[in-house]
């Protein structure tokens, strides 16, 4: 039987099949984009619609704290800003304060493109090991 929604289908097989690297890039690049429908939505005084985007958006960030290794020292120092960035939304969230979602965005985007970049690199590593013949 055929899916009813083929996008859904789409994307629960992109999760699925994703490598791990891959499925933090599709967190960081949800949380993004509720944090971009909460400020829509703040914008267009939408309590209800900015409230569940920010929630959406913190749960993302909870499910990356989770993930972290707190046994290295770079893990630590992105838990503090994990949570920093949490709280941010939170105040953005109760105040009605777009400058905390901006700052949470952008925190959020280096995050990205950060990771972004490494997977990247990793890719070409392996590319290069893997035609070497070795």
């Amino acid at each position: 039987m055929a899916s009813a929604n083929p996008y859904q289908t789409y994307q629960k097989n992109s999760v699925t099949t994703a490598a791990p690297g891959e499925l933090t890039l599709m967190l960081y690049n949800g949380c993004l984009k509720f944090i971009y429908f909460a400020k829509d939505a703040m914008g267009k005084n939408n309590i209800e619609v900015k409230n569940t985007n920010i929630q959406k958006a913190q749960n993302i960030i909870n499910e990356l704290m989770v993930t972290l290794n707190m046994e290295l020292d770079l893990s630590r120092s992105m838990m503090s800003l994990y949570e920093y960035a949490y709280r941010r939304l939170i105040e953005a969230n109760i105040k009605n304060n777009l400058e905390a979602l901006i700052e949470v965005e952008e925190i959020i985007k280096e995050f990205r493109d950060t990771w972004k970049q490494a997977i990247q690199l990793n890719r070409q590593h392996q590319h290069v090991s893997g035609s070497s013949g070795i």
